[in-house]
């Protein structure tokens, strides 16, 4: 089975989250932060504009806006704006396109 994301939703495998510290420490599964950073797997191909500087859009009058991520993307995104999906038994997330900060080079 395979996920196609709608509008401009992406989905994200996230990196893995380290099991010690610097030092050695071990730290246990609660006190783990989630990985921000993960690997784009699939793009919506994008959304309509939501409004304009004043707060209205006439609706014929409102432009398409392409995603800019694709498959492969190395991703820095929100902590706590995912959405958490399985495909395949493998643990995904899903996060608006607007909620990714960065992307790797």
């Amino acid at each position: 089975m395979k996920v196609r994301p709608l509008h401009d939703w992406v989905v994200i495998r996230p990196g893995k989250s380290q099991d010690r510290t610097a030092g050695g420490i071990v730290i246990p599964d609660v006190a783990k932060e989630r990985p921000q950073e993960g690997e784009v797997v699939a793009v919506g191909e994008g959304r309509f504009e939501k409004k304009d500087e004043k707060g209205k859009v006439k609706e014929q009058e409102k432009k398409f806006i392409k995603t800019t991520l694709k498959p492969g993307d190395r991703v820095v995104y929100e902590k706590y704006s995912t959405r958490k999906i399985e495909v395949n038994g493998e643990e995904l997330v899903m996060v608006r396109e607007e909620d990714v900060l960065g992307r790797f080079e």
